[in-house]
């Protein structure tokens, strides 16, 4: 009988499913999430921007992009993983194959960030073992690397800096000379480090087994390491607090300028840090998202991730500018002259601060280890991501667990051997190709124009909002689906086009000027990422039979076994959508059931050739 069939069909779909692994909880699932959004840009490069563009007045365009781009996307790109339980690739295969190079060209993003993202920890790793010296390596200039010029850091002593322009600290020059024996140029990339070579190889070692056994290792390894960050930061944020010298600090860090927001170059930095800090257009929300049971309700998720990111860099920029603060008046210059972003200040700013504190080698500790687990937590999420969009497209053959461990294994062991280079004497060079070109604000903003106009007009907003509905319970805010229509498309544009007009060339230290073949290796990164979308849009048309209106509506129409039908309701309502390319596509939509589940509504295509 009919019902006997369902029922068959329906316990078959339903053991399908359960062969995904899920999150052992959702706390599991948050945890994952806030470890890979909240890194290494919440503590060195929010605080900073706030200070340089205005104060307090860079909240108005933060906020902005954040509630327009950030969290929408946000919501959107985990609320498709949930929905479709696919990783970043075959997601987009299931909702609009015309737009699988996106997946592709999210990968080669999270390949090439994973590669060089974690020669941070292997730097961080070196100056952890370095604090536990009876005396900072980096607070004196009596060690084998420094020069004649080299000057301490002490209470109010910058004469040297001021008088003699050769003259360098003790601190640059553990990090130039002992660190990274850093070379001239790209073109003299020297020996290998090997003692940053063993930090990069413990770092991948780490990373390896938090990941080897896929979220069922995941997820019981982030109640550790997504929680271990906040004990330091609030632990070095009563230390700062502490400090005389750091009221100065966050007024510096606070005060508004209003001024300022005339600048389009402070709305610049407010919309890459959010797209910076919340690691959308990646596919890795969207692998996370996938291993969620069907009914969780990620929008809510998603809503406290993301005031969890922005909170936390509010509150960083405290621990750290009330630091500088206090190494401004120990040194008796402005707080500008200390104040720095990026590597410069874990590396530079930061470990200066400490070795003027009582126990300094006690801060460095703490403050390393910070450093450590943001840069851990993001780095195994990104491997997690890569293995987990390879396991979907071929999911008989990575069926067998030690298929996934040697395919992780090959990755981390590939990508060992090329972060190498970046361990030479010339690496660092190389470390800002990676950071400037192959992951760059330009192409993530690349991608959210692209998948923004995939879900808002080709797939259907609204069609997305009843996916939701039905995973939930209820429809989000309204203001989500404008947002994936219309703010999010125009806002990444006209952001997207001023940063190729503003696109200045890279330069090391704004003296040193790449070759040409440094600069081509660049656009190389950025174009393997970003073309993946128009080529496969080409590929796919190419190979698809039919004629060209025929080519198109069979790419933009989704995959029939996703869970959009019961199997209750039978009835399907045809309705014709307007696509941006101008052509009429018929959609399928059928009538969501409340008590239906993902694995009735997958089997439906199973289903209609049995009735």
């Amino acid at each position: 009988s009919e019902e006997d069939i369902l029922k068959l069909l329906s316990a078959h779909a339903q053991h399908k499913l359960q062969e995904r692994e899920q999150w052992g909880s959702k706390i599991e699932f948050i945890l994952a999430v806030a470890g890979h959004i909240v890194g290494l840009g919440n503590v060195w490069r929010f605080p900073y921007l706030c200070y340089k563009n205005g104060g307090g007045v860079f909240f108005i365009p933060y906020v902005l992009f954040l509630f327009t781009c950030g969290i929408p996307l946000f919501f959107l790109e985990t609320s498709l993983g949930q929905y479709t339980s696919q990783g970043g690739i075959t997601c987009w295969r299931k909702i609009c194959p015309l737009f699988e190079g996106l997946g592709y060209g999210s990968q080669v993003v999270v390949l090439y960030t994973g590669v060089y993202y974690i020669i941070i920890l292997a730097w961080s790793f070196l100056y952890l073992f370095s604090s536990f010296k009876s005396e900072l390596p980096w607070a004196t200039c009596r060690n084998s690397w420094n020069t004649d010029v080299c000057f301490e850091h002490g209470h109010n002593q910058t004469s040297s800096l001021h008088l003699n322009g050769n003259s360098t600290s003790s601190v640059v020059e553990f990090w130039e000379r002992r660190i990274l024996g850093l070379s001239s140029g790209i073109e003299k990339i020297g020996n290998v480090r090997w003692d940053l070579a063993l930090c990069l190889l413990l770092a991948w070692m780490l990373c390896y087994f938090c990941v080897w056994k896929g979220v069922k290792s995941t997820g019981k390894v982030v109640y550790f390491t997504a929680t271990l960050p906040y004990v330091m930061l609030v632990i070095l944020l009563v230390r700062g607090l502490t400090l005389p010298g750091a009221k100065d600090g966050i007024m510096f860090y606070l005060y508004p300028d209003p001024s300022r927001l005339t600048d389009p170059e402070v709305w610049m930095d407010a919309g890459s840090q959010v797209f910076y800090s919340y690691g959308v257009c990646t596919g890795v929300l969207t692998s996370l998202g996938s291993y969620n049971k069907y009914s969780n309700n990620c929008y809510r998720d998603c809503v406290y991730l993301c005031l969890l990111n922005s909170l936390t860099s509010f509150v960083a920029g405290f621990a750290i500018f009330s630091v500088l603060g206090f190494m401004a008046k120990e040194q008796g210059v402005d707080i500008s002259m200390v104040a720095e972003s990026g590597p410069g200040l874990a590396f530079i700013a930061y470990p200066s601060a400490v070795a003027l504190m009582p126990l300094p080698q006690l801060w460095a500790i703490f403050f390393f280890i910070m450093i450590i687990f943001l840069g851990l937590d993001s780095e195994f999420v990104y491997q997690e991501a890569l293995v987990t969009t390879i396991t979907d497209m071929y999911p008989d053959f990575f069926q067998n667990h030690c298929r996934r461990k040697l395919l992780l294994l090959a990755i981390s062991v590939g990508s060992f051997f090329v972060g190498l280079l970046m361990v030479t004497e010339g690496g660092l060079y190389i470390f800002q190709l990676f950071d400037y070109y192959a992951c760059s604000g330009m192409t993530l903003l690349f991608f959210a124009i692209l998948q923004s106009l995939c879900i808002g007009w080709v797939y259907g907003a609204d069609r997305q909002y009843e996916n939701i509905k039905d995973m939930i319970g209820y429809r989000p805010w309204p203001f989500m689906k404008y947002c994936w229509q219309y703010f999010a498309p125009a806002i990444c544009t006209f952001t997207f086009l001023f940063s190729l007009v503003k696109y200045t060339p890279l330069t090391f230290n704004n003296t040193y000027e790449y070759p040409w073949w440094g600069y081509t290796i660049g656009g190389f990164f950025t174009l393997s990422s970003t073309l993946m979308v128009p080529l496969w849009m080409l590929y796919a048309v190419s190979v698809t039979p039919g004629t060209l209106r025929q080519r198109v509506e069979v790419l933009c129409t989704p995959a029939k076994d996703l869970p959009t039908a019961t199997l209750k309701n039978k009835i399907k309502n045809k309705e014709t959508f307007h696509t941006f390319t101008g052509l009429y596509t018929l959609r399928t939509t059928v009538s969501p059931d409340d008590n239906g589940d993902r694995a009735q509504r997958s089997s439906c295509s199973e289903i209609e050739q049995y009735v």
